[in-house]
């Protein structure tokens, strides 16, 4: 059986029961995201609970190296590592560079690259006790050797000749859906790495000048402006951009550029882009938006924005075995020549064939399924908006809806993704999230539908601060798949009786 045909066994047959906990979703040696079916196993997992860490299978592969990858590290580190030294491996030699650069930033620690022999990859050799700081570069940065490159390369086996049609086609694909030449188009590893790229183009556009984050981004793109960038200036609502203090901080400050999210993850708000693109270049400052959650077939940032980055990881590829990342450079933006300038003396091309290969197969029915799940999460956000035990749904079209809209395409939706907070929700939330018949666990993008206590595991240590922003620490995001609405009713019935008997 295939892992399409074993993820699509999940929009009946999901991964919800205690016993599911550490599986991988879906059934591939390659899964990206892994069973946690009840709220304790979330906060067992947050807080290092050895019986629940022994049971993950695998991991969102940034976080939790893989198999083949742990192995690949334990080679370089026989190898290359003397005593009291440990190693790790990139997928480029730049790569390596930047993480031995941040860790003599970061621990003023002594290390050294050498070149692996095989598939371009190189090892960066550092002292035992700079691993931790070592691996936060690679969680951060997003410039990871996937477990199938490191399979591969395992194996001795060297890059596919067909890749560059693969990625080739993925830029094609990405350029009709957008609307934007194919040039423009660059491939990454990973959403971080394509990000992490962007944080090179404005420092070199821009040194030591801090960026702005509009609303709550993924925990690592913050991780990402404060260590590899210089720093940043946070407005946590998604629509700040619309605020006058965010205008007189743009009158008044330096600014590298403004990232938001097209709509916000995990609260689904968006700023008006409009709005917010006029008043930028009108001072000389980059915007770049992640239209991840609205994707290329709901959301138009282009006329806007300055960069478009997407995680493929997520719509795109749809199954949750595969990742990658893209950013567009808009070719009518006034720093098109600058930004194109630079990111052509940055750029590298280390998206592993074999992942660039699946990825262009994954993406063929891209507008079909984003079809569905769009009608189908419409439908039980409708549901979930007037229902008598849910205090809040947090989703573009309860949230800041006309900004959304601004640049909504024709035939779009609102996307998959929505957040529910319950009623007294301290008591119910647990109890709703682990009788929920749904696969949990993170990620989002998947065709079949997935929930997380999406505040736990993104901000866990900081439950308070994030609180104080307007984000509930019972939070339960849900990523609608391509199930039926009827039997996604019944299921969140189910639960809701659970919750609230």
């Amino acid at each position: 059986m295939t892992t399409t045909d074993k993820s699509l066994q999940l929009l009946s047959n999901p991964l919800w029961r205690e016993q599911d906990l550490g599986k991988p979703i879906p059934d591939s040696p390659h899964a990206i995201s892994v069973a946690l079916p009840t709220w304790k196993h979330v906060e067992g997992y947050e807080q290092g609970d050895p019986e629940i860490l022994d049971a993950m299978q695998l991991g969102y592969p940034r976080f939790v190296l893989h198999p083949s990858v742990q192995e690949l590290f334990q080679q370089c580190t026989e190898r290359f590592a003397k005593e009291g030294e440990t190693a790790l491996a990139f997928p480029s030699r730049r790569s390596a560079e930047r993480c031995l650069s941040f860790i003599v930033e970061q621990n003023k620690a002594e290390g050294y690259c050498v070149e692996y022999g095989l598939n371009g990859i190189w090892s960066v050799v550092v002292p035992i006790d700079s691993a931790e700081t070592a691996q936060d570069y690679w969680q951060h940065s997003g410039e990871i050797v996937s477990s199938r490159m490191a399979e591969s390369t395992l194996k001795g086996a060297t890059l596919s000749t067909e890749s560059s049609y693969s990625k080739l086609a993925i830029q094609t694909r990405i350029s009709q859906l957008a609307g934007v030449h194919a040039s423009n188009v660059f491939l990454f590893p990973s959403g971080m790495a394509a990000l992490a790229t962007v944080q090179r183009v404005l420092q070199s556009m821009k040194p030591d000048t801090k960026s702005v984050q509009l609303g709550f981004p993924y925990v690592d793109l913050m991780k990402l402006q404060e260590k590899i960038g210089s720093g940043y200036h946070f407005f946590p609502a998604n629509n700040a951009g619309d605020s006058n203090e965010f205008q007189s901080f743009i009158e008044t400050n330096d600014v590298s550029g403004v990232f938001t999210d097209l709509p916000g993850n995990p609260l689904l708000g968006s700023s008006s882009l409009p709005n917010l693109s006029a008043i930028l270049r009108s001072k000389n400052i980059p915007l770049i938006v992640d239209d991840t959650v609205g994707s290329y077939y709901n959301v138009d940032a282009m006329p806007y924005a300055d960069i478009v980055m997407s995680s493929l990881t997520k719509y795109f590829s749809g199954i949750s075995d595969v990742m990658g990342g893209a950013l567009i450079v808009n070719a009518k933006s006034p720093f098109f020549p600058h930004i194109r300038r630079i990111l052509q003396e940055e750029f590298e091309d280390i998206l592993w064939g074999d992942d660039a290969m699946l990825m262009a197969e994954r993406a063929f029915d891209f507008e079909v399924r984003m079809d569905q799940i769009n009608r189908t999460a419409e439908d039980l956000a409708d549901y979930l908006h007037t229902h008598p035990w849910v205090e809040k749904v947090y989703y573009p079209k309860f949230n800041n809806r006309g900004n959304y809209s601004s640049v909504m395409r024709e035939g779009g939706g609102f996307g998959g993704l929505m957040s529910i907070l319950l009623k007294n929700p301290e008591r119910s939330a647990p109890l709703f999230y682990d009788h929920l018949r749904i696969s949990k666990g993170p990620s989002l993008g998947t065709n079949y539908t997935l929930a997380c206590p999406y505040t736990l595991l993104a901000h866990y240590d900081e439950l308070e601060w994030v609180e104080s922003h307007g984000m509930s620490r019972y939070l339960i995001r849900v990523s609608v798949g391509m199930e039926n609405f009827s039997d996604l009713k019944a299921r969140f019935n189910e639960a809701f009786g659970h919750a609230f008997d």
